[in-house]
């Protein structure tokens, strides 16, 4: 009985649920840039569904907070967008793709390969090549992919089936290419360091730095839209 009543007593409060305000502080060790306006955008894309009181207060569960995490870390660690965070957490049961962090080799994939996973017909990846959209390792037959690129030409041909041609896709090139130059003049420093543990600190820099760079983006972006919706 002693080892049942000390189970419970353990177990209790994982089962407490937590507000809002109470997740960030649990979670700002570890991701620094955490805030409530954040936790909310990310209800707002449908990714968390924490309950709510009578009075409209959220209250997160373990499950919750855990989703959560998982979903800071992929746009951390793996710098994925929303889209493919979503399908990742729809499909639990999917063998995990490895993590991945900045500076690591990735496995690449010729053209053929990148054309079967994405379904995209080789027309279409040559002109996503054209407008710089794709840019493989090699020449000819021995261009090479990162495997990252999938979710590129997968993202491009969901556009495509709006009229969105990858002529008109340039400017996301173009705007993330800046983005990217901000950030190098910020860390270049630590980066080009022949010292490994400020190297080592230059590359969490710039994770963090993307990573709210990206947060950033998006909710002006998302004010925009919505700001189209308007009457």
């Amino acid at each position: 009985m002693a080892t049942v009543v000390s189970r419970v007593e353990s177990d209790g409060p994982r089962e407490r649920p937590l507000t809002i305000g109470a997740v960030c502080r649990r979670l700002q060790d570890e991701f620094p840039d955490i805030s409530i306006s954040k936790i909310r955008y990310l209800e707002d894309q449908g990714l968390l569904t924490p309950r709510r009181t009578q009075g409209g207060y959220r209250l997160f569960t373990e499950d919750d907070v855990d989703r959560l995490e998982t979903i800071l870390r992929l746009q951390r660690d793996e710098f994925l967008p929303l889209r493919v965070i979503r399908q990742e957490l729809a499909a639990p049961r999917r063998k995990p793709r490895q993590r991945m962090g900045l500076g690591e080799p990735e496995q690449e994939l010729d053209f053929d390969t990148l054309c079967e996973r994405t379904g995209a017909t080789p027309a279409f990846v040559r002109d996503l090549e054209d407008y710089g959209l794709l840019a493989p390792a090699g020449d000819g037959s021995e261009r090479r992919y990162p495997e990252r690129d999938v979710d590129v030409v997968t993202a491009c041909l969901q556009l495509a089936r709006y009229g969105v041609e990858p002529r008109n896709l340039r400017p996301f090139k173009t705007g993330a290419e800046q983005e990217a130059a901000k950030l190098e003049q910020i860390v270049a420093p630590k980066l080009r360091s022949h010292n490994p543990d400020r190297h080592r600190a230059g590359l969490e820099d710039l994770q963090t730095l993307a990573a709210l760079s990206q947060e950033l983006s998006q909710l002006l972006f998302w004010r925009a839209v919505r700001s189209l919706a308007r009457p």
